[in-house]
């Protein structure tokens, strides 16, 4: 199945909708796609499908656009794998800048979350997880559509997520939001693309 899943236009597609977000490949614990963390900050990502926490003071905001594989790679998400999958993080979870940013009554996220559900008028909606990997979250299972379609249907299902994500204003903010110099740190200085 994976052979139908084209991961690597999932970067070149999300690229346009997110820039300013560095591109890290995500094949483990049941993710398949990428994750887009502001650049300049030390990528962490690659450890959250293993559960590692991320390192102390730091704080990485950002999006993952790509499929999930297994049920329980996102818990509490009630997926049918596999699904497309589009979401927002701010890590770690629980520390002062994801109270502030997504638990908090009239929060960044919270506000987001509302916003989008106005533009959506049909299912799948973005869901608000204040204690998940990935705060704001949609997801659309592949289960019922046809083999030969999986490209279409779920690059439609990328555009449209993403378009929303930038429409709404989040992926401006996060990229606004201030970050501790501690957490600052661009290993490559690219400006490129590598990753797709």
């Amino acid at each position: 199945m994976l052979a139908r899943l084209d991961v690597p236009s999932v970067c070149s597609l999300a690229e346009p909708y997110l820039r300013g977000f560095q591109p890290v490949r995500e094949n483990r614990g049941g993710l398949y796609g990428y994750w887009f963390l502001r650049r300049g900050e030390r990528p962490a990502v690659a450890s959250f499908s293993a559960k590692k926490p991320v390192a102390k003071g730091a704080t990485e905001m950002g999006f993952f656009a790509g499929y999930l594989l297994r049920p329980g790679a996102i818990p509490g998400l009630g997926a049918q794998p596999p699904e497309c999958l589009v979401g927002a993080c701010i890590l770690p979870v629980g520390s002062a800048r994801h109270r502030a940013l997504v638990t908090t009554k009239g929060s960044l996220v919270r506000k987001i979350h509302v916003y989008i559900g106005w533009l959506t008028h049909r299912p799948p909606r973005f869901t608000l997880f204040e204690d998940g990997l990935l705060a704001l979250v949609r997801h659309s299972s592949m289960s019922a559509w046809p083999r030969g379609k999986y490209r279409h249907l779920s690059r439609n299902f990328f555009i449209e997520s993403l378009a929303w994500l930038v429409r709404s204003g989040l992926v401006g903010k996060l990229l606004a939001e201030r970050v501790p110099r501690a957490a600052r740190t661009d290993p490559s200085g690219a400006k490129s693309n590598p990753f797709c």
